[in-house]
């Protein structure tokens, strides 16, 4: 696996004390925490963090491609490190996100046929770079 520093060197981002700390324990993580849980979790990494520090960060990670944003119904949005295309459940009555099981989600993803992305790319005149999937569902 590529060293984060070098990962941040690769997406032009300054690496400090508090991202280090940050990307790496949202890297480790696979419950998609927002970013109080993030913070709390994150404070025994590094001194000198600040919940305003954490959002800073999470948005330049998120805009270099290196951490996705998922948006909640509560208003919260969650974060994943694992940025490669994958499917999620959202949980209704807690907006709680984890990744469909990998092999059930790559047989999912299997199902949108490369003319349904032709198609949209050319009726919208854009280049579909990735996908965005969320399954909600309510727990038993």
């Amino acid at each position: 696996m590529t060293d984060t520093r070098d990962l941040f060197s690769q997406h032009n981002l300054r690496c400090t004390a508090q991202r280090l700390a940050l990307y790496e324990t949202l890297a480790e993580r696979h419950d998609h925490p927002t970013a109080e849980e993030l913070y709390r979790i994150a404070k025994s990494r590094t001194e000198k963090l600040s919940l305003a520090t954490v959002y800073n960060t999470l948005d330049a990670l998120c805009m270099v491609g290196l951490v996705r944003k998922l948006p909640t119904t509560n208003g919260s949005c969650r974060y994943d490190a694992d940025t490669s295309i994958h499917p999620h459940i959202r949980y209704r009555d807690t907006d709680e996100i984890e990744d469909v099981p990998e092999k059930l989600g790559a047989k999912l993803l299997e199902l949108v046929p490369d003319e349904m992305i032709e198609q949209i790319e050319s009726e919208l005149n854009i280049h579909v770079t990735g996908m965005n999937f969320q399954i909600i569902a309510q727990r038993h």
